[in-house]
Parts: structure tokens; C-alpha cells; sequence
């Protein structure tokens, strides 16, 4: 299967990870804020070699108050798409799945871990996740690891340098589900970013 693209309007850009600050307008975050109505939620994105296992990219979900993605030092960037410092906001299905089909392909895969949390958790991780800031390239591992090791239950986690060390530690909270995705599209992505043409479900 090759990878879906949901066009948003404008093409993807694709940024190198870098601690640049990115600040989107008022106007587009209110407008693109998404509250989800399944339970608070926390939900591990590891980005796997399919040949090692080894991680490359950590990612936190977050179910709140609002549904955003916390993705430290990611490359993943569009102009439809409000981030305020590698917090993504907005994150309807359509974007989970843009944002997980974004990262899978025949070499990588995305490993996904969801646990169910309270709603204070919740609301304490989101406002970390804000409160952050910009993180450096190769970093998204230990501060996706600070933000973990703050919260009631998740205490023990600790700040590593390797996704996949990561993702071990996260199994070991009680409720972990843990499921794989994978797509067999090429790494070679030229042309493919205009397949599916998709309009934002509210």
C-alpha cells in the first residue's frame, strides 16, 4: 500500500528538526482546536527500523482538554496544520492518521503504545507538553522522557537518548495497549503528496 497523504489545501513541508521556536497566530489555533470525545489518553508513537527495531522519532498524543501531538524536534510541518514549539494542535483522526502514515513506510513503521489515564494527567501533560519549548535535533527522547517522569504513574520513566529504550520503559505502565502500523510505500516520496485530497472533519 503506498502512503496516504491528506492534502490540507497546500503542499507538505518537510523541515529539518532544529529548536527554532514556531509560534502559529491566535486566529489559526482557535480555529483548529479539536476536542476528542473517546477517554484522556496517552499515546506513545514510536517510529521504528523495520530491519533493527531501532527508534528513530518519539511522539507523544495527548487527550486532554484538546487533542495535540507533541512532537520534539519533528519534521512533520504544514501550513493547515497549527504548532506552537513541536506542539501540534488539532489533531483530529484525519490528522492522527496523516501524522502516522507521515512516518511509516517500507523501512520504518510506527509503533503505537496508548494507555488510558485520569483527567488530571491529562491536563498536567498537555500543559507540559506547552510549557517545554523548542526541543534540539536528536532530543525527542529525553524530553518526551521529562514530560513522562512528571506525572502521577509515570514517575519511574526515565530521559533517554534512544526512542525504542523509550517505548521499553512506557510498556511497563499498567493498561499499556500496544499495536503497529505499517505502509510499504518507498522512502522516495517525490509525487506522492497530491494522491488524496482531504478536507479537515470537524
Amino acid at each position: 500500500m503506498r502512503r496516504r497523504f491528506f492534502v490540507l489545501g497546500a503542499p507538505l513541508a518537510l523541515a529539518a528538526c532544529a529548536a527554532e521556536p514556531v509560534w502559529a497566530p491566535d486566529d489559526l489555533v482557535q480555529r483548529m482546536r479539536y476536542r476528542h470525545n473517546g477517554p484522556p489518553r496517552l499515546t506513545l508513537l514510536t517510529m521504528r527500523n523495520v530491519g533493527s527495531g531501532k527508534g528513530a522519532h518519539s511522539a507523544l498524543m495527548i487527550n486532554a482538554r484538546e487533542r495535540v501531538i507533541w512532537d520534539p524536534a519533528g519534521s512533520f510541518k504544514h501550513p493547515s496544520i497549527p504548532e506552537r514549539n513541536d506542539v501540534i494542535i488539532g489533531v483530529t483522526p484525519q490528522i492522527e492518521q496523516y501524522y502516522i502514515s507521515y512516518h511509516s513506510r517500507e523501512t520504518f513503521y510506527t509503533e503505537i503504545q496508548e494507555v488510558d489515564v485520569p483527567l488530571e494527567v491529562a491536563e498536567q501533560a498537555l500543559q507540559l507538553a506547552y510549557a517545554y519549548g523548542a526541543v534540539p535535533k536528536t532530543q525527542c527522547s529525553t524530553a518526551t522522557g521529562r514530560i513522562l517522569q512528571q506525572l502521577p504513574g509515570f514517575e519511574f520513566i526515565r530521559p533517554v537518548m534512544f526512542p525504542e529504550k523509550l517505548a521499553a520503559q512506557f510498556a511497563e505502565v499498567p493498561g499499556v495497549r500496544t499495536r503497529e502500523y505499517r505502509e510499504s510505500d518507498s522512502d522516495n516520496n517525490s509525487g506522492v503528496l497530491n494522491e488524496i485530497v482531504v478536507n479537515p472533519q470537524r
